[in-house]
């Protein structure tokens, strides 16, 4: 990386900017917010995505699996989608798999009492981004989208959904999260699809994929957006086993065939193998990232959930400190 942008200049007094932004570049994540408020520069830098992608190309982010958690009430007994169902409160929680460290986000400033039921993670260039769902108290569904930055550890309000989407597939690549099928308000399942720019906080529709898919499952393989298996309007609950792929490249779908067991749920419930195919996972929510998986699930309803973290064929179970045992309802991987 050659250091000719003024951010990256006499970072530290008496130190050639070489060294100075080698030592920013080493300090932990955590320690970001603090630096930030040294100075200016240090805050222009630290914010900056130059930085993070220098902090990325030299091995000095880490991957952590962010989980929408319940709070209270957390068994999977109470997560009903009808109102009066007994859901309940839903949080942000953290596992730093390096250091099997167990954290939790503060509150969306909107929402201090809970998250919007429901809502989709994804994980872009170091910041969490939340969006969609429903009011957690009249159960409506929103367009709200929150982002936030693991720096400065700070939420901001970005520009809302374009339509409002239930239960809808979304994947993230480089500064751009993608949004397609679901339902709208009025329970009519959904072709169409979105993609946010993080950097212009704009939306931009994509074209119409091959059919309906609600309740389907969204993830990216390598150059490609998958959203998997879901149903149409007329076909409740009829999980069908096609795929429509997305390429980044041609900005266009197809259609890929038998690749989801038909008839069988893809919430939470999609891996990427190592062969870059698609697999089942038998338990609730899948996280990946370098080649490791962080997974959460029950093994029958109503019992206790288990974490486990590992490679692909070898799981290990882990310890899951005081008050963050709740039900996990979807999550991401961040890298940070």
């Amino acid at each position: 990386m050659e250091n000719r942008n003024p951010e990256f200049t006499e970072l530290i007094p008496s130190l050639p900017e070489e060294l100075g932004l080698e030592c920013l570049t080493r300090l932990p994540y955590a320690a970001h917010r603090v630096a930030s408020g040294v100075c200016q520069r240090w805050r222009d830098l630290i914010r900056s995505r130059e930085f993070y992608y220098h902090r990325k190309g030299f091995g000095y982010t880490r991957k952590v699996a962010c989980l929408v958690q319940a709070v209270s009430g957390g068994s999977k007994e109470s997560d009903d989608r009808k109102p009066g169902g007994g859901s309940p409160s839903y949080g942000l929680t953290t596992f730093d798999q390096v250091g099997r460290v167990w954290d939790r986000i503060d509150p969306v400033p909107e929402y201090p009492n809970g998250l919007p039921l429901f809502c989709q993670l994804a994980g872009c260039e170091g910041k969490l981004v939340v969006m969609g769902g429903w009011d957690p108290v009249s159960y409506d569904p929103v367009t709200v989208v929150f982002i936030f930055d693991f720096a400065m550890r700070q939420w901001r309000r970005r520009k809302d959904m374009p339509a409002k989407m239930s239960f809808f597939a979304v994947g993230w690549y480089a500064d751009r999260v993608y949004v397609a099928g679901g339902h709208d308000e009025n329970k009519n399942a959904l072709r169409t699809g979105w993609v946010y720019d993080l950097t212009l906080d704009e939306w931009t529709e994509l074209p119409c994929m091959s059919q309906e898919r609600d309740e389907c499952e969204g993830v990216v393989i390598g150059q490609d957006f998958w959203v998997v298996s879901g149903y149409g309007t007329d076909n409740q609950g009829g999980f069908n086993g096609s795929a429509d792929v997305f390429s980044f490249g041609s900005g266009q779908w197809r259609r890929m065939e038998g690749v989801w067991e038909p008839g069988r749920c893809p919430r939470s419930n999609v891996g990427v193998g190592g062969d870059e195919k698609l697999m089942s996972w038998s338990i609730q929510v899948g996280s990946c990232g370098g080649g490791r998986v962080f997974v959460t699930g029950s093994e029958y309803q109503g019992a206790s959930n288990g974490f486990y973290v590992g490679e692909m064929v070898k799981l290990e179970k882990i310890e899951v400190s005081d008050g963050y045992s709740g039900f996990v309802q979807s999550g991401c991987c961040v890298e940070i």
